[in-house]
């Protein structure tokens, strides 16, 4: 029996009555942008992150520029970051005209090492970007801490961190702003493109307001230029329904992790840090014997993928930033031994043991 990687389509049948019937009332009421649904979106996602405000935007890249536009950067300035991310992170700070600069990454959870941030900062640094990668939140604590030292805000990578936790609290009420991505396969999904920026700073959430509208606060009338970036009232309507599961589906990950935990031999399976609660957005083990174990699982029909192959700043596309192999050692370490396994709340128990008796068997010969 095949075990796809992933598969929307499970989810999507049980939840197909309520969809339909929230895109029904979206076409019933012939509002479909920056209407009552985008607002009630806004609201109740704020609410649940625990912040005041919530803006929807038109993706998870949208929402990291526009953000780093509302806190200030401009065009020369520099945004730390990880480079063990998807390309789109460092894609967001050169749309604001900033230049990325990477700090190493701690093995363990795959993020921002704090101990190495305060190296990377420089006079023109004017925004620090820690990544929640997998849905492992970053150790925040030192990482704001360095932010406040040195007055520069903190800004959350959260789009694949829906419900994780650092200390008690949600990701997306950690920095001064956070970015949600609500690509198909997060744990909070649309089906298809949308994000979010959630933020406690009532200035913030009104120039981000006005940044994805045109710069309008206003209709015809702009205050700044803008952008044409909102999160349209079909995909508000499809993410509220899908809220009201966010908590179930994660614990369904969280469980599904600790069976694959108690099942895996011979790889090192993820890390919970301390201080955090795993969303478990992919369950992504390390293995010396990386490709080989992947091509293995793909002949036994096991689908799995690479998150990510190549860092950021070895990809062609950020080659003018003259960084070569060898300037982050534990990143581009990870990245040769990663790989991410079948992780979804529909993934059956016993698919999970198949996934985890083909890895044993492969690590057992040794």
């Amino acid at each position: 029996m095949r075990i796809d990687f992933n598969d929307l389509k499970p989810q999507h049948r049980q939840l197909r009555e309520e969809i339909r019937a929230a895109t029904e009332q979206v076409l019933d009421d012939g509002w479909f942008i920056l209407g009552k649904q985008g607002e009630a979106f806004e609201r109740e996602f704020a609410d649940y992150c625990g912040v005041r405000h919530c803006v929807g935007v038109g993706s998870g890249t949208e929402a990291i520029h526009l953000a780093l536009l509302a806190c200030g950067v401009q065009p020369g300035d520099e945004v730390i970051t990880a480079s063990l991310t998807a390309v789109p992170t460092a894609s967001a700070i050169s749309f604001a005209g900033a230049t990325p600069v990477f700090a190493d990454i701690d093995p363990r959870t795959f993020t921002m090492d704090p101990a190495d941030l305060e190296s990377r900062i420089t006079p023109r640094t004017k925004a620090i970007l820690p990544v929640h990668i997998y849905g492992q939140v970053a150790e925040m604590d030192p990482i704001l801490e360095v932010g406040r030292r040195h007055g520069i805000p903190v800004v959350e990578d959260a789009c694949q961190a829906h419900g994780a936790e650092h200390g008690g609290r949600r990701a997306g009420s950690l920095g001064v702003m956070a970015a949600f991505s609500f690509y198909p396969t997060k744990n909070l999904g649309a089906c298809g493109d949308g994000g979010a920026v959630t933020t406690d700073d009532p200035v913030l959430a009104d120039r981000l307001n006005l940044l994805r509208n045109y710069g309008q606060r206003k209709r015809y009338y702009h205050e700044s230029k803008g952008f044409n970036s909102r999160l349209d009232e079909v995909q508000a309507a499809i993410l509220r329904v899908k809220l009201r599961y966010l908590n179930g589906w994660n614990e369904t990950r969280r469980a599904k992790a600790r069976l694959y935990d108690s099942l895996l031999k011979g790889v090192t399976p993820p890390h919970e840090a301390g201080y955090a609660r795993h969303a478990y957005h992919l369950y992504v083990v390390r293995s010396s014997r990386r490709d080989e174990l992947q091509h293995y699982l793909a002949e036994q029909g096991i689908g799995t993928l690479i998150h990510y192959p190549v860092p950021v700043h070895l990809q062609e596309a950020y080659r003018d930033l003259g960084l070569s192999r060898g300037c982050l050692p534990v990143t581009e370490r990870c990245a040769d031994e990663i790989l991410s396994l079948p992780l979804y709340p529909e993934l059956l128990d016993e698919q999970i043991t198949e996934v985890a008796e083909a890895i044993n068997r492969l690590t057992s010969e040794g």
